[in-house]
């Protein structure tokens, strides 16, 4: 039977793969991988050998009607990114929607997403929130924050290390230097850290050193 499985991977630990998410990889007829290096190396440490092929945000428009007749035609595959659960601020959509319309059953296994940890052990409410991922760079990045300036509910955002200050400097300026932020950087790796404070102490604390790791900012919604 036809099978579009999306099977989230470690976002840093390599044990936090899930025992289900193993037994899939290891029975698929094809593995599509954002970067099949990364993926590699974690197919070769639970010793999973199947074919892999490169699906990102580069070629996911071309190969995407190829991938849907082989499915249609019977096969099974499974879509992993480099790291957390495909679809979430990585490629994913384009390839799902298609199978709902053309009928290829899809199914989304739980499992590791970056954003969930760093907002559960960042002290900010997070019974209501809004997940942004990435900002836009240039077009449309101040039409959105001036919205988000006045949102209630707690804000999630991802960002590179390079990027980090200037953003939360930005921050400030849009949401106050006195709201509450809790920045989460190498989640689930030795070197783990999450960071609590208002934006301007997190600004100062992150200006006077250099950053490193995936970055996910959580920030505390407007107070009503």
């Amino acid at each position: 039977m036809p099978m579009l499985y999306l099977v989230p991977t470690p976002i840093g630990n390599l044990k936090d793969i899930t025992l289900r998410a193993l037994e899939v990889l290891k029975e698929v007829d094809l593995i599509l991988a954002e970067d099949t290096r990364t993926s590699g190396h974690l197919l070769a440490h639970y010793q999973i050998n199947r074919p892999l092929s490169p699906y990102h945000q580069h070629n996911e428009h071309r190969v995407l009607q190829h991938l849907v007749s082989q499915l249609l035609e019977g096969k099974t595959m499974a879509l992993v990114t480099d790291a957390g659960t495909p679809g979430i601020s990585d490629p994913a959509f384009l390839l799902v929607r298609e199978c709902v319309k053309t009928g290829v059953k899809v199914e989304c296994l739980p499992g590791a997403t970056a954003f969930v940890p760093a907002l559960v052990n960042s002290g900010i409410p997070g019974n209501r929130f809004c997940f942004e991922g990435f900002l836009p760079q240039k077009k449309g990045r101040h039409t959105l924050l001036t919205r988000l300036a006045e949102e209630d509910r707690t804000m999630i955002f991802y960002e590179s290390p390079m990027r980090l200050v200037k953003t939360l400097e930005e921050f400030i300026g849009y949401f106050g230097a006195d709201r509450l932020c809790s920045v989460s950087r190498e989640l689930t790796k030795m070197f783990e850290e999450n960071k609590r404070g208002t934006l301007a102490e997190l600004v100062q604390y992150f200006g006077e050193k250099p950053v490193k790791g995936e970055i996910v900012i959580v920030l505390a919604g407007k107070e009503k």
